[in-house]
């Protein structure tokens, strides 16, 4: 220390540049890889046990589709088990979190993320760990102390837990210790910060259990019986008053909307279990869960507000700069979409998952098209991955191959994906065109059903169908946008329907193959009643995105001559572009008037579905079923019948494919 600062009377100002001068980290301009590594490094000299992050996709969790948390990998050890590695731990966690996919475009939300972690499992506690990252904020990345904010929980008089004033007289004494005056206040709710915001000298503020609470339910009175909990401690990085857009989102305190604030880091300090009769007691094994956003952490190093700058996302944004020939502050939000979305779906491709209309692989297929699509808003109209991807590549080099086990293989998965993709955009541009031509006669257009068809059916999204009929001079029903919503929403009603993971009808999902294929075993069953036998019915079924398994009833193999007629006669009836309608019926109606095919007529419910494939009249197929299926036969695609063979007495069994 200089002695202009040993003095008793050392104003704030000087203790602060005191600070500064003797802790600042002489590397201020870290990057994010760097943060990650020196976060790591600095834990271990803390006496934490580097732990290798678990991949997004976890082995044996039906609960999440991905890692959504740094602790989630952790939560057995922080219930009570014993982790081989002992009680103080550290890692970085990939993390990936869908729930955020439409809130991508701004500044700071992006659908994957990395999570610097460290944990207490009944070891250290709140003096150490905040001290610790305090330290880690101010020494190793350099962040200047006076523009960190902190937030504390202000307790639950109905529960009889107290304010945590613990965390906040540490956070007052390493904030005094920096030269700083850390005054405190009482916020309590999030609507009461919008409305009064922040006072002078005000740096540590008490909000209620919706802001300042861990549990796995929630708030207090969410908190499951029998869970660790308790209070958490927040860090926010404060980028400037004028950052804060008053008028929509009020005034700015930490835990306010806006630009101003940003949360880089939660402590949660899990030292209470709540008791059968829902009160809480303390434990006698206290835990400390810390997660740090890596994104956030390394914008907050630069100075901006605006996670897409940082190291892990710039490259992508110039390369994407330099195929459009468009500048990102001028397209922000494409380029932060597309940046996002390839950065996750080459993870994704890196721990060898492949897009698939199922899961988690389905999550892949969305980030992939997303990014495809608003890449034509940047007018990118050619395949484009082949450039950006290596970039990302580049820029995760440092994560472990003990989760990027297919680091190779990424590329041409992405690569073939997106030629995939491509040509579905085109097969969607031609039925459009086909539709308008086809109500192209009188005064007839194309209504907001018609716009779902196409993106239902082929993957050709609302905004380019209506990009689209503007640019040829299409017309569109006044209420195209409210069609297009009810449409949207049927579907979603249709598909609650699903049980344990499967849908009605053997169904592995309600993507566009799986729904051809469910189509064609309505034509494979009428042309086996045509051709075979007039008595057989279905016995099953099970349909993926890859192929149809059918049974039926039969006491003999089919001849090499009856397999070639019934897949001929399908093939027919799919070239013929038969139309596929259905509606709802009584029960009686649908059995004695229309002769609607079903098996379970004693179990059927009162009103049912009914899909008619051709004439209505004299129809190729009429069937009890709860779909879906195509509109129209012509988009199915040529069947072919790979194996005729035997299910069990009295059974037989097609395995069927489109190509």
């Amino acid at each position: 220390m200089t002695e202009k600062n040993t003095s008793l009377e050392a104003s704030a100002d000087e203790r602060r540049e005191d600070y500064l001068d003797n802790n600042k980290h002489p590397n201020i301009t870290l990057n994010a890889n760097e943060i990650r590594r020196k976060f790591l490094e600095f834990q271990e000299s803390k006496g934490h046990k580097v732990i290798q992050p678990a991949p997004l996709v976890l082995e044996g969790d039906p609960t999440t589709l991905f890692t959504g948390s740094g602790m989630q990998p952790l939560l057995p050890y922080l219930l009570g088990e014993t982790h081989p590695l002992g009680t103080r731990l550290t890692d970085s966690q990939p993390s990936m979190r869908l729930q955020d996919i439409e809130d991508v475009g701004d500044p700071r939300h992006t659908t994957v993320f990395e999570m610097l972690g460290n944990w207490s499992l009944g070891d250290y506690f709140k003096k150490e760990q905040i001290r610790n990252f305090f330290e880690f904020l101010t020494k190793v990345v350099g962040l200047d102390p006076a523009k960190i904010y902190v937030t504390c929980f202000i307790g639950n008089e109905k529960y009889g837990i107290p304010k945590d004033t613990e965390a906040a007289e540490i956070w007052q004494e390493v904030f005094r210790e920096a030269g700083i005056e850390a005054k405190i206040a009482e916020i309590g709710s999030a609507e009461n910060g919008d409305k009064r915001g922040i006072k002078p000298g005000e740096r540590i503020f008490f909000y209620d259990d919706h802001e300042n609470w861990w549990s796995r339910g929630g708030g207090c009175e969410d908190t499951p019986i029998g869970d660790p909990c308790g209070p958490d401690s927040e860090v926010f990085y404060d980028f400037g008053e004028d950052k804060q857009d008053t008028e929509k989102y009020g005034l700015a305190h930490p835990a306010s909307d806006g630009a101003r604030f940003m949360e880089i880091g939660n402590q949660v300090f899990m030292q209470y279990r709540r008791c059968e009769d829902g009160t809480f007691v303390e434990l006698a094994k206290k835990n400390v869960d810390f997660g740090g956003g890596l994104e956030r952490i390394a914008a907050a190093a630069i100075g901006s507000f605006d996670v897409f700058r940082i190291s892990l996302m710039r490259p992508i944004i110039e390369k994407l700069e330099e195929i459009s020939g468009k500048n990102y502050d001028n397209n922000t939000d494409e380029m932060r979409v597309i940046a996002d979305h390839i950065r996750g779906a080459y993870l994704l491709a890196a721990e060898g998952l492949v897009p698939s209309n199922k899961t988690q692989g389905y999550a892949m297929r969305r980030l992939i098209r997303r990014a495809i699509l608003r890449a034509l808003d940047l007018g990118i109209i050619d395949n484009f991955l082949a450039e950006v991807v290596p970039i990302v590549a580049e820029n995760y080099k440092d994560l472990p191959d003990s989760i990027l086990t297919h680091r190779e293989q990424a590329l041409d998965v992405l690569l073939k994906e997106e030629n995939v993709f491509r040509k579905t955009l085109n097969r969607g541009l031609k039925e459009l065109h086909r539709l308008a031509k086809k109500s192209g006669e009188g005064d007839a257009q194309l209504d907001g059903r018609d716009l779902f068809m196409l993106q239902d059916t082929y993957g050709f999204p609302l905004e380019l169908s209506v990009e689209e009929c503007f640019r040829e001079g299409i017309k569109l029903s006044a209420n195209h946008k409210k069609e297009f919503d009810e449409a949207l929403r049927e579907q979603r009603e249709r598909s609650q329907t699903a049980s344990k993971g499967m849908f009605k009808g053997g169904l592995a999902d309600h993507g566009e193959q799986t729904v051809k294929y469910h189509t064609a075993t309505h034509l494979l069953l009428a042309a086996l009643q045509k051709l075979v036998s007039p008595d057989i019915v279905q016995k099953g079924s099970n349909i993926t995105p890859e192929r149809v398994r059918f049974d039926f009833n039969l006491d003999h193999k089919m001849s090499a001559e009856e397999i070639a007629e019934v897949e001929k006669q399908v093939n027919e009836w799919i070239e013929a572009d038969l139309p596929v309608v259905h509606d709802e019926y009584d029960k009686e109606y649908a059995k004695n008037t229309l002769h609607a095919h079903g098996e379970f007529w004693e179990k059927y419910p009162e009103k049912l579905t009914v899909y008619t494939i051709g004439d209505f009249e004299s129809p190729v197929s009429r069937e009890v079923c709860g779909g879906p299926h195509v509109e129209h036969t012509g988009i199915i695609g040529h069947f072919h019948i790979a194996k005729e063979s035997s299910s069990s007495a009295g059974v037989r069994r097609i395995k069927a494919i489109l190509e």
